[in-house]
């Protein structure tokens, strides 16, 4: 199809007519100028704050100039379990820990999804007649093929035949399921730390490993993947305020190592219930009157709830061993986060207002 334009010559409608109304010149006009204008929006978007690779933090506030000194070269290694949910909030102590000490590791630990597998085998079955009865314990094993289930809560099974929480002990390493729906594994782990092999895991050390079947769709399809695996050398004690808890100047053995749970404390309670190798671990508490430096910006339970910087802090201090002024300036380093943190909520309200 063409036409005649005002100068006379013959020009090819580009627009055939079996384009509907909405193929326009006009409505094309439109569709441009509207992508024209989504443009510009869209470089108008401020971009991503540059962010510290090493302290995790926005450059403008990074926190790794602030350190007046090396990292320490602490004597007791620190393991710090911390919640999934946990590590990418804003005030979170773990990365003024990170940047603090050489001899520490973090280990990601969730939430039980469906079910949880923990294997946990001895470091060493023979230290001081410890594995006295031990043979026994094999035979016994032996005759029950190879396992012993051990003191079960409840006898009801869930879909997969695994019931709410199951201890099974075997001639050198123990096993233990929790679905999601388990509150406490508490009785189980009694009963097994009574057992020759459970006695050689609490003094000899142990390696844990964390098996998670994941529920993928609603008609029962799962997924098993390992979480975690980590080493807990002997010597090992867990910075918990449980009802077992004794403080640092009750401790009758040298801590060489030290567990500690990092979320907020209903997370960390619940990390606790759901890792009950825990367990097997001597727990410590911290008898502190102070309020943490958390307690502008975060809530805290109760006085003396602290921050898991300073509560790593507090304990080395209390065992002794390592430099108090070198100890002392992460603290400095976790307050001046704090205050960032504090000065950027009080620049948002006057924004806002």
């Amino acid at each position: 199809m063409s036409f005649l334009s005002a100068d006379g010559f013959s020009y090819r409608n580009p627009f055939p007519s079996s384009y509907s109304s909405t193929s326009s010149p006009l409505h094309l006009q439109r569709k441009i100028g509207s992508m024209s204008s989504a443009g510009d929006q869209q470089s108008q978007i401020p971009k991503k704050r540059p962010f510290c690779l090493r302290c995790c933090k926005p450059v403008r506030v990074c926190l790794c100039s602030r350190l007046r000194c090396p990292p320490i070269d602490n004597k007791i290694g620190i393991t710090i379990l911390q919640h999934n949910r946990e590590k990418n909030h804003p005030l979170n102590s773990v990365r003024v820990a990170n940047l603090g000490f050489k001899n520490l590791d973090v280990i990601e630990v969730s939430d039980i999804n469906h079910l949880a597998r923990f294997d946990i085998r001895p470091l060493s079955v023979f230290s001081n007649g410890v594995n006295d009865g031990l043979g026994e314990w094999r035979s016994d094993s032996a005759a029950n093929g190879g396992n012993r289930e051990m003191g079960l809560e409840s006898e009801e099974s869930d879909s997969d035949g695994v019931r709410e929480c199951r201890v099974t002990c075997n001639c050198d390493h123990l096993s233990i399921s929790m679905n999601k729906a388990a509150k406490s594994a508490t009785g189980n782990i009694g009963r097994a730390l009574e057992s020759p092999i459970g006695k050689i895991i609490s003094s000899n050390g142990f390696s844990v490993k964390k098996t998670q079947r994941k529920k993928l769709t609603e008609i029962y399809h799962f997924q098993d993947f390992k979480e975690f695996e980590v080493t807990i050398p002997p010597g090992s004690a867990l910075l918990f305020p449980s009802k077992d808890s004794v403080c640092l100047d009750e401790v009758d053995f040298e801590i060489k190592h030290l567990l500690v749970l990092d979320g907020t404390w209903a997370k960390a309670r619940r990390m606790y219930y759901e890792n009950p190798w825990l367990q097997f671990l001597p727990h410590l508490k911290l008898d502190m009157k102070t309020a943490s430096l958390y307690s502008e910006v975060r809530h805290q339970p109760k006085v003396g709830c602290l921050s898991t910087i300073e509560s790593i802090v507090c304990t080395l201090k209390g065992i002794g061993g390592d430099d108090t002024g070198r100890l002392q300036n992460l603290l400095d380093v976790f307050e001046s986060m704090v205050v960032d943190q504090r000065r950027c909520k009080h620049e948002n309200n006057i924004i806002h207002h």
